[in-house]
């Protein structure tokens, strides 16, 4: 059966401190610090069409994985909660590689400034993404409807991680803005290597607020060891 075409639209992308997708949080209000703000085309930075939105908590982005488009796809993909090696179907994982490369992410609205040189502009906290991932969509956050207290997590809940120790010394500290540092020992506990390599010799690194933060992981323990 042939499906009919449906065009969706950018309507704007997100700012966040983060330069490629290597070091992005694997979810979204893992590390509440991280802030970030949502920037609209100009079709879409209508002032009215923001209307009633301060009156909400938390906001639903739904936005594309650009890094991950992909004339192809797979039933099955490889999640770094069960370690990269256990094959489950790509339905029951938030992977990337999906038929649409579209994710979905729930963030704090920090604040909303609808007369700024850009138009509107959401302030959010919690975000989940690189800078410049187009965004498709906003909804606000229902908590009588979107919360779930009994809801099961399956293999993502059982195979819960937990947090590494960082080793940060106060020299390499110092040369991420005082602002930004909150935000990115949060993420750096998180462990944003691969949970399927093992190496303690192994240096990783990715970009942050305009600088690119090396470590190393050794069992629990995460090691800076250059800022430049």
């Amino acid at each position: 059966m042939t499906q009919d075409p449906f065009a969706v639209k950018i309507i704007g992308h997100i700012r966040t401190d983060f330069s490629s997708k290597f070091g992005v949080p694997r979810q979204s209000g893992v590390v509440e610090a991280l802030e970030a703000r949502i920037e609209f085309e100009k079709e879409y930075a209508q002032p009215e069409a923001f209307r009633g939105l301060e009156g909400f908590s938390h906001l639903w982005i739904i936005w594309q994985f650009s890094e991950a488009v992909r004339s192809n796809w797979s039933a099955t993909v490889r999640p770094p909660r069960l370690g990269g090696n256990t094959r489950v179907g790509v339905f029951a994982t938030r992977s990337p590689y999906r038929p649409n490369a579209i994710g979905l992410s729930s963030v704090k609205i920090k604040k909303i400034e609808l007369d700024t040189p850009k138009g509107p502009v959401i302030y959010v906290s919690g975000a989940d993404l690189m800078d410049g991932t187009p965004i498709l969509d906003i909804k606000p956050y229902l908590a009588y409807a979107d919360s779930h207290p009994d809801a099961v997590d399956g293999f993502a809940g059982q195979a819960a991680f937990p947090k590494l120790e960082v080793d940060f010394p106060e020299a390499l500290l110092a040369k991420i803005p005082e602002e930004k540092r909150e935000a990115l020992l949060g993420v750096l506990a998180e462990n944003p290597a691969p949970h399927y390599q093992h190496d303690p010799e192994r240096i990783y690194g990715f970009g942050f607020a305009g600088k690119e933060v090396r470590f190393r992981v050794n069992g629990q323990r995460l090691t800076v060891v250059e800022v430049e």
